[in-house]
């Protein structure tokens, strides 16, 4: 099961940390999903679909699955997501350095599993990240990164409430077996969830 798009990951001022997974290929068609970490460690999944929000609960940990209308319009550096009850509004800034090294990396060897286990410890020096690991009910996930922009500035309105001025994203997010990085980050992906035998 194979997801390619992007994952953007923002911490906000109020200690909410927000993860939308925009996914223009994937096994269900072009969606997109938001997964919201409160404060008090409750973790919410938006998904535009039933079926889609089965499948992403059954691969990550939950506390509330809701299934919305998830809308993200993307004009250049800007970025509009309308998920539900949540509002999220964000730019985009330069490559970087670590972002111009994943560039580097042809897209077949940055998909490859092999590749991807090996990048998994180097990856864990930014804090939370993995690339590599376990998922639920006897899944194995793979992130291959290909490119990261840093996220410079963004506003998050979830139940009518500002959340506050954009931060990093500390803690780490606890929906799976890694993070999104540290820092508020746009990173171009392929996440591919290997399912066990029937």
């Amino acid at each position: 099961m194979r997801f390619d798009g992007w994952i953007a990951g923002v911490g906000t001022a109020s200690g909410t940390r927000l993860v939308l997974g925009h996914w223009p290929v994937s096994p269900y068609g072009p969606v997109s999903d938001v997964m919201i970490e409160h404060p008090d460690g409750h973790r919410v999944l938006l998904a535009p679909t039933a079926e889609l929000g089965r499948f992403i609960a059954d691969t990550y940990s939950f506390d509330d699955v809701s299934t919305v209308p998830v809308a993200v319009r993307r004009s250049g550096t800007q970025w509009a997501v309308d998920a539900g009850p949540l509002t999220l509004r964000f730019t985009t800034g330069g490559r970087g350095a670590l972002g111009s090294v994943l560039r580097v990396v042809p897209p077949v060897l940055a998909r490859w599993r092999p590749w991807v286990r090996l990048i998994d410890t180097p990856a864990r020096l930014l804090r939370g990240v993995r690339t590599y690991g376990s998922a639920g009910n006897g899944r194995r996930e793979w992130y291959a990164a290909q490119d990261l922009h840093r996220i410079t500035s963004a506003t998050a309105v979830l139940d009518g409430r500002d959340l506050g001025r954009l931060t990093g994203v500390d803690p780490p997010v606890r929906f799976g077996f890694g993070s999104t990085p540290p820092f508020p980050a746009l990173v171009r992906v392929t996440t591919t969830v290997s399912l066990p035998p029937r």
